[in-house]
C-alpha cells in the first residue's frame, strides 16, 4: 500500500521535485564522413530516465547521460534507420521528460536516420490516452495493433505487447495480424529475414518484471514457425540477455538508460547464452548483407568515455556458405542449431 502511496504522488507530481530534470547539452555529431548506411538498422530500448522512485530499490549511475551517449554514437554510426523498443520516456504524458528525447529525435532526423519505436508500459502509465497521444505525434507511423516496415531486404515487425490497454477485439486483430503478416512476408521473395519487436520480454532473468507469459501467449509461436523470422527483440528488462529457444534468437536490450536491474542465478533461470556479458548501458545494430546478419552490441564504457564492441555474431542465410566477417568480438558461444 505504501509502494502504491509512492507511485500514485510520483505520477501526480510530475513538475515536482521526484522528477525534475537538468538541463540536457545538444548533442553534438562530428561530421558525416560518408552517407548513412542503408543495410546497418539499429534498436535501443528503455531509454527512460529514472524515477525517484525506482532509485529506492535499483541503483543510479549517469543515467541521463548514458542516454544522451547512446543517441549521440548512433548517430555517429549512420545507420539508415533506429527502432525503439518501448519506454522511451518515464511518463508519456510528461512534456517535460519528452523535452531531451525530441532533441535527441530531432538531431538524428536531421541527419536522414529514421526512427520509429513501439510503445512501451511508461508510455501508458498513468494518464494513458495523453501519454500514447504524445507518443504518437512523434512517431507518426506507429500503429497500435502493430506495424511493419521494410529495410533493404529485412522485415521489422513491430508490435504492441501493452495488452491491457488493448480493447479484446484490438488483442485479437493485432494477432491476426502478426499471424498473417509472417505468413506474406515468407512468402515474398524480396525479404530475406524477419525481425520481431516488442516491449515486454517474453523471457528474462529479471528479478524485477519477469518474463511476460502473455508475449509467449501471443507472438512466440508465429515467430517460431516462420521460416524467415530470425531474431525477436523485446526490452523490459535493464539488462542484456540473449537466449536460443528452438533454434531461433531471442535477446533482451533494456540498456537505453534506466536503471539496471538484477538477474535471477538460481538454478531455475533460463539458460541465457551471455551470461558473462552484462553491460549497464548498451544497444544493438544489425548489418544485412548476402552471407546473413551481423548482430553487434555495443557497450558503453564504464568510464563514460567512449563504446566498444561487446558482444558480436552472424545468422547465416542458410542459402548462402558460412562466412567470416572481419574484426569479429564474440565474448559468448555462437549460437546452439
Amino acid at each position: 500500500m505504501y509502494l502504491k502511496l509512492i507511485i500514485f504522488c510520483m505520477l501526480n507530481l510530475q513538475g515536482g521535485f521526484l522528477n525534475s530534470q537538468p538541463t540536457e547539452k545538444p548533442i553534438l555529431f562530428e561530421q558525416p564522413v560518408q552517407p548513412n548506411d542503408s543495410t546497418l538498422i539499429a534498436f535501443a530500448s528503455d531509454t527512460q530516465a529514472p524515477m525517484w522512485v525506482e532509485t529506492l530499490w535499483l541503483k543510479a549511475n549517469n543515467n541521463r547521460q548514458a542516454t544522451r551517449d547512446i543517441f549521440s554514437d548512433i548517430g555517429s554510426r549512420r545507420p539508415g534507420s533506429l527502432f525503439l523498443l518501448g519506454d522511451v520516456v518515464n511518463l508519456g504524458y510528461s512534456n517535460r521528460q519528452w523535452k531531451p528525447i525530441d532533441n535527441y529525435l530531432n538531431e538524428l532526423r536531421s541527419r536522414k536516420i529514421d526512427v520509429y519505436a513501439i510503445l512501451g508500459n511508461h508510455e501508458v502509465m498513468g494518464f494513458s490516452k495523453k501519454g500514447q497521444a504524445k507518443f504518437q505525434a512523434r512517431f507518426p507511423e506507429h500503429k497500435r495493433t502493430g506495424y511493419l516496415q521494410v529495410r533493404d531486404s529485412v522485415a521489422i515487425v513491430l508490435l504492441n505487447s501493452n495488452f491491457n490497454s488493448l480493447t479484446p477485439s484490438e488483442d485479437s486483430e493485432q494477432v491476426n495480424w502478426y499471424k498473417s503478416t509472417l505468413q506474406q512476408l515468407d512468402a515474398d521473395s524480396s525479404i530475406q529475414y524477419i525481425i520481431t519487436t516488442c516491449h515486454h520480454s517474453p523471457y528474462t532473468n529479471s528479478k524485477i518484471v519477469g518474463p511476460s507469459t502473455a508475449v509467449q501467449n501471443r507472438f512466440v509461436n508465429p515467430f517460431l514457425v516462420s521460416k524467415k523470422s530470425k531474431l525477436f527483440l523485446s526490452g523490459h528488462c535493464h539488462g542484456f540477455e540473449h537466449y536460443n529457444i528452438k533454434g531461433k534468437d531471442f535477446m533482451v536490450i533494456g540498456g537505453g538508460g534506466g536503471l539496471h536491474q538484477p538477474l535471477r542465478q538460481d538454478g531455475n533461470c533460463l539458460p541465457d547464452l551471455c551470461k558473462n556479458y552484462k553491460p549497464l548501458f548498451h544497444y544493438l545494430t544489425v548489418r544485412r548483407s548476402s552471407e546473413g546478419l551481423q548482430v553487434t552490441s555495443y557497450e558503453l564504457k564504464k568510464d563514460f568515455s567512449n563504446f566498444d564492441v561487446g558482444l558480436q555474431f552472424d545468422i547465416q542465410n542458410p542459402n548462402k556458405p558460412s562466412v567470416q566477417y572481419a574484426k569479429t568480438v564474440v565474448r559468448e558461444p555462437q549460437l546452439v542449431d
